[in-house]
């Protein structure tokens, strides 16, 4: 088949990097720039839009023809870009995306990053950026630039001649990178499943824009009643000043304090006696909470027909493959906790601050309230359906833990059944020995990973009551009761570094090693690879032989060489499987007429009109067992809602 590469730049008032490109270009100024492509290995051509040149038929005709292939680098953006100039849909069978293929080889999700990871001759051009800000986005008005808020290919022509050459170069270093990947094409199932996810993403989902100004509304004047309270109680000009505070509250205490941060003012406001202090920290406990930054990220991204979309990053988490969250971040929203929910939200929607400030904990509440602003269409319900415990049963099931399986098969709780396994007594939820239930679910989460005594402290053993001393007994109870998934860090990590050294492996859960071009695979039961670039032998801190490769930096957005180990490795393989199994649901779904609005981790969210289908359907439909699993002990849940929240 024939292939179109393409690259574009853009103008639109809207923020991309706060709005996302649906609302970027649903803006009513955004235009098509400049267009750069290319028809397999010809000549790059560039088509300048933005001073009065029109794109030639043999463009207009390959970009609606479903014999041509469109690529490009992140394809969400020019895909809805010229549909939106266009007017015309672009179906996403037509196109592929050359950073979805970098992604699942473990590459940055950038080009340019791309570029240089794979040490290609063709860079992209550093000196766009200053084009982009100057032609892409509004300017300031000034007297020098006559006032205006917009600079056009006439204000400056040796930049506009500069940003021509970058939008082909960008063509030509997308090319090569497609041209070096095509050793590894992208699995079938992968590009049909991203082809699901870009329709998913074209429909978005609905949101009460207005009950989201509301709540902004509504924290604004909490924090401007809680600064005039804590001006009066404390005389200070600016009590939100941490200097300010400090000094005062130190005054007050007749003590020094190295610090007001979160953990400070809770230990102070619990130890106190003075009731001015504890009432002056209170309130900036109060101002210290951010109730508002989701809502304000909804009204960014919103469209004008009041949908967010473009909300999930296809393989944004490229070792793993799982989506990552994008403007609205669905993927870490508070929980709901709230007994009456549904009149708390309510009650923002109605708009009377004073009532709500009567009734709730502001801050808190509107936190609370974040997930339930998503909203189904008119008409319409949400119904929402979560595996149960899927990274639990996927590790047992991988690793072969049998006393773990049994539990799951007999729709056990393994937070009691791991408590009962470690300390060798019954334990049933608010029942006999309940209280080490909270033990076997720390033990649970902290530690399937080749976590010791400082995971137990991350995930906050301490506060949850556990002593120091405890720690390391809870570690190695764990452990011994656990011995397959023990056994399955060290298989793992010695499969790795066999195929390191050039000789591939096969465990028995059939995950296969192996080295490619200088990339270490690990293939899973889907058929799909997780990637780790350029591995070696390394020596860890320890002295051991220890597992490295060349990966981003989360921290540091660097790429650079990391390291990683048998547990590691188990984590990555596990959170994989599972989405493949999301994955597999998504499109069951899908395939049967449901519509998904978005998913979260391990749930989706459907769109469903009232009085079709039930919660239990699509529970069940979730559960079907996977193909390519057999044995795998799926279990959904599920249950209808007017809008999105936690059951």
């Amino acid at each position: 088949m024939h292939t179109l590469s393409i690259d574009i730049e853009t103008y639109s008032s809207k923020d991309l990097i706060k709005s996302g490109v649906y609302a970027y270009a649903d803006a009513p100024d955004f235009s098509i720039l400049l267009f750069g492509y290319a028809f397999d290995d010809e000549d790059v051509q560039i088509i300048d839009l933005a001073s009065g040149e029109v794109l030639s038929h043999d463009v207009l005709s390959a970009l609606t023809d479903s014999s041509i292939i469109k690529t490009a680098f992140n394809a969400n953006f020019e895909r809805t870009c010229i549909s939106k100039y266009l007017g015309v849909p672009m179906p996403p069978e037509q196109w592929r995306c050359t950073m979805v293929q970098a992604c699942e080889l473990g590459l940055p999700h950038s080009l340019a990053g791309t570029a240089r990871a794979l040490g290609l001759s063709e860079q992209k051009d550093r000196a766009g950026k200053a084009c982009i800000d100057y032609f892409s986005k509004p300017c300031k008005p000034t007297k020098s630039n006559g006032g205006r808020t917009r600079n056009l290919p006439s204000h400056d022509t040796e930049k506009w001649a500069v940003f021509k050459d970058y939008c082909k170069q960008d063509v030509v270093v997308e090319r090569e990178i497609k041209r070096k990947l095509s050793r590894f094409s992208l699995k079938e199932s992968e590009q049909k499943l991203w082809e699901y996810d870009q329709r998913i993403a074209d429909r978005g989902v609905r949101a009460d824009i207005k009950m989201a100004e509301n709540a902004i509304r509504y924290d604004k004047q909490h924090s401007e009643k809680c600064i005039c309270e804590a001006e009066k109680l404390t005389g200070l000009d600016n009590p939100k000043s941490v200097a300010q505070l400090k000094s005062w509250a130190e005054n007050r205490m007749g003590e020094s304090l190295e610090s007001l941060d979160k953990k400070a003012v809770k230990d102070i406001i619990k130890t106190s006696n003075d009731l001015l202090l504890k009432r002056v920290l209170t309130l900036r406990t109060q101002l210290s909470k951010t109730s508002t930054k989701k809502y304000e990220a909804m009204i960014n991204a919103v469209c004008a027909d009041g949908r967010i979309r473009g909300i999930l990053q296809f393989y944004g988490a490229s070792r793993t493959g799982r989506w990552a969250g994008r403007s609205v971040q669905v993927q870490n929203l508070p929980q709901n906790h709230i007994n009456d929910l549904e009149l708390a939200r309510q009650s923002v929607c109605d708009g009377d601050y004073a009532v709500f400030d009567m009734l709730y904990d502001v801050p808190n509440t509107l936190s609370e309230l974040i997930r339930t602003a998503l909203i189904p269409s008119e008409g319409r319900r949400f119904i929402v359906s979560d595996f149960s415990a899927i990274e639990a049963r996927v590790i047992a099931y991988l690793s072969g833990e049998k006393w773990r399986l049994d539990v799951f098969d007999k729709g056990g709780d393994i937070y009691c059944a791991s408590a009962s396994q470690m300390f060798k007594v019954p334990v049933v939820k608010h029942g006999l020995n309940g209280h080490l239930r909270q033990k076997g679910k720390i033990a649970e989460l902290a530690l399937g990973y080749g976590g010791s005594v400082g995971a137990l402290r991350s995930m906050g053993a301490l506060e949850m009551g556990l002593s120091e001393e405890e720690l390391q007994p809870l570690v190695d109870m764990w452990r011994s009761s656990n011995p397959k998934i023990t056994a399955f860090w060290k298989d793992c990590e010695k499969a790795a570094m066999k195929a390191i050294k050039g000789e591939p492996q096969k465990i028995k859960c059939g995950i296969s090693f192996y080295v490619r071009s200088g990339i270490l695979f690990i293939e899973l039961l889907s058929g799909r690879c997780i990637a780790y670039v350029k591995p070696q032998i390394g020596e860890n801190k320890f002295g051991s032989p220890s597992i490295t490769y060349m990966g981003m930096n989360q921290t540091k957005n660097t790429w650079e060489r990391l390291e990683t180990f048998g547990g590691k490795l188990v984590e990555n393989i596990v959170q994989a499987v599972a989405r493949d199994c999301l994955a597999e649901s998504i499109i069951r779904l899908e395939d049967r007429g449901f519509e998904v609005n978005f998913h979260v981790h391990d749930e989706v969210i459907l769109d469903v009109p009232v009085g079709v289908s039930s919660a239990d359907e699509v529970a069940a439909i979730m559960g079907e067992p996977i193909p390519w699993a057999k044995g795998l002990n799926l279990k959904a849940e599920a249950y209808e809602t007017p809008f999105y929240k936690k059951d």
